[in-house]
């Protein structure tokens, strides 16, 4: 006798959103931007149509897919965490590098976000804008307050501070997940070298930094040695 199979369980709006969301990502962080809906429709398993029952323009997906496969993956509590000054800053940044590692900087996130780039669409400067900047300045700050050392007023200089670890914790990811460069050494040994290099460094950046003209000044050339 045969077995009936189980009906399938239908989704809710909510749930179908959700899936043309994450399958329209997983579509995008493979092939690339500009794409047309009838491909994402594709991707996701529906009729082109269909899409346009939850999103009103293309436009408006994308922004949500930002917004779930971007920015949705950040915790808030990491900024809580690293703030934590009962802690170590040295061991706040290891265990929010290795977390930050595995939970953000994946495949699909870091692919989504280089391809975004070369594209019309702003995901890039949106999610550094929104929450890299300020991450930046928390890291530099802890790092100051713990060494009792003055930053620099100008937040852009605070930020370069910050994008010489950032970045590259950032590079990491896309040697790893677009070139599949040197992925014999651990990530985490790899992580542990950058925070470690980086705190080790930070007084001398702060005093070459300062060393810099100002914003708009032009620097004098040395001469060459005769």
């Amino acid at each position: 006798m045969l077995k009936r199979r189980a009906p399938r369980k239908r989704l809710t709006h909510d749930e179908r959103k959700a899936l043309i969301l994450d399958r329209a990502a997983d579509y995008l962080s493979e092939n690339g931007f500009p794409v047309r809906t009838r491909r994402l429709a594709a991707a996701a398993g529906i009729s082109q149509r269909l899409i346009y029952h939850f999103f009103p323009n293309k436009s408006a997906l994308i922004d949500e897919i930002y917004d779930s496969a971007i920015e949705g993956p950040f915790k808030a509590i990491w900024f809580v965490e690293l703030a934590d000054r009962a802690t170590p800053v040295a061991d706040r940044l290891h265990a929010f590098y290795r977390d930050y590692f595995d939970t953000l900087l994946t495949r699909r996130w870091t692919r989504l976000l280089i391809y975004s780039s070369f594209s019309k669409q702003n995901m890039a400067p949106r999610y550094i804008s929104g929450v890299i900047l300020r991450l930046l300045e928390t890291i530099v700050e802890e790092v100051a307050a713990e060494r009792g050392v003055t930053l620099p007023k100008e937040k852009p200089v605070i930020h370069e501070i910050g994008w010489i670890l950032h970045g590259a914790v950032s590079h990491l990811a896309i040697r790893r997940h677009l070139f599949h460069a040197n992925v014999d050494v651990p990530v985490d040994l790899v992580l542990d070298a950058q925070i470690d290099s980086f705190l080790a460094g930070f007084e001398p950046m702060l005093v070459r930094l300062r060393k810099e003209p100002a914003p708009g000044r032009k620097r004098v050339p040395r001469k060459a040695p005769t």
